[in-house]
């Protein structure tokens, strides 16, 4: 089994900076991709960012510019830095990861953070 424990989250003024940590314990061999996704109230869960274990990324539109993923693979841990927040990018932010066992690939998701951005 494969946990994923988030923290970081929190309330922050418009304009502000926040970085979310999400640590990956477990039984694995490796780490493929990671993600961060957030779903606002009322709406679909969405990508925001994600890394592959080579450090290729991809941001979702909406925070090009603004945020950066990043990983530590020594510590098995995915960051987003988050800045000039905007109230929009309010939600609960989850962490998502790829992890290899063996031949086969198993997704898991993190409990959660909420992430308010104030106006």
């Amino acid at each position: 089994q494969v946990q994923l424990v988030e923290s970081g989250g929190g309330l922050v003024q418009a304009g502000g900076s926040l970085r979310l940590s999400c640590a990956a314990s477990g039984t694995f061999d490796s780490i493929n991709a990671m993600a961060w996704y957030r779903q606002a109230t009322g709406k679909q869960r969405e990508r925001v960012a994600i890394i592959t274990s080579g450090n290729l990324t991809d941001y979702a539109d909406s925070v090009k510019g603004r945020f950066t993923i990043s990983r530590d693979n020594a510590k098995n841990t995915v960051y987003l830095q988050m800045n000039s927040q905007k109230p929009e990018d309010t939600a609960v932010y989850y962490c998502f990861a790829t992890v290899i066992r063996g031949l086969l690939r198993y997704n898991y998701w993190g409990q959660g953070t909420q992430v308010t951005v104030s106006s």
